[in-house]
């Protein structure tokens, strides 16, 4: 079982934690669009250039439109395949964009949602999420943007004061995305203010072996 993962910098978390979880990580940044992997995971990052959701910069950084290009390419090209896609905060956020979604540039409570502070996240009924960890847990925060229009397709299945979205499922396609860090909550990154992120992990790698 092999995963790809499209990130760059630090990637070594979440190699632990698809490792962690018995699959095979494999980390590049702008990665080929080469399919041949059981999954993509789309790691965190820096902001999205916004001319992908027809805005103009207001309060995005650090943009990378070159790996923007590329993820767009190497989505596409799984969604093709019928893999599956796990994305995380920056990938969580280019999932919705990549279904024609909008952002948050940057949300007033950011300085809430920095140096990977804990807070209380709530799930939706029949979603993974309320499976895996029940109706209201803590996870992890580190990001100043969030989803604003959701893109098409996709369902908002958690939710931090009920206002921003924290989680989505795409309706059809095997697609699942989370705001937070999973990667820095299980195996030896395991905090106890949290819920175990290798659970996520985990269903993510039933999702490539095509277990339902």
């Amino acid at each position: 079982m092999k995963i790809l993962l499209s990130g760059k910098g630090e990637l070594q978390s979440y190699v632990d934690a698809v490792n962690g979880v018995g699959a095979e990580a494999i980390a590049e940044y702008m990665p080929r669009s080469d399919v041949g992997y059981d999954g993509l995971i789309l790691c965190g990052g820096s902001d999205i250039d916004p001319k992908f959701y027809n805005e103009e910069v207001n309060g995005s950084v650090g943009i990378n439109t070159e790996r923007d290009m590329a993820d767009f390419e190497v989505v596409e090209k799984f969604i093709s395949a019928g893999k599956p896609i796990f994305g995380t905060c920056r990938g969580h956020q280019f999932i919705n964009v990549f279904f024609g979604g909008s952002l948050y540039q940057h949300i007033p409570e950011a300085d809430l949602h920095t140096g990977s502070k804990a807070h209380l996240v709530t799930s939706e009924s029949n979603s993974i999420l309320r499976e895996l960890y029940g109706t209201t847990f803590s996870v992890n925060s580190t990001h100043h943007q969030a989803v604003k229009r959701l893109g098409n397709g996709l369902r908002a299945t958690a939710f931090w004061d009920g206002k921003y979205v924290e989680a989505m499922e795409h309706i059809s396609l095997p697609i699942i995305s989370v705001q937070w860090h999973p990667e820095g909550m299980c195996f030896d990154r395991r905090r106890e203010d949290t819920v175990d992120g290798a659970k996520i992990f985990e269903h993510f790698i039933k999702m490539c072996e095509g277990i339902k």
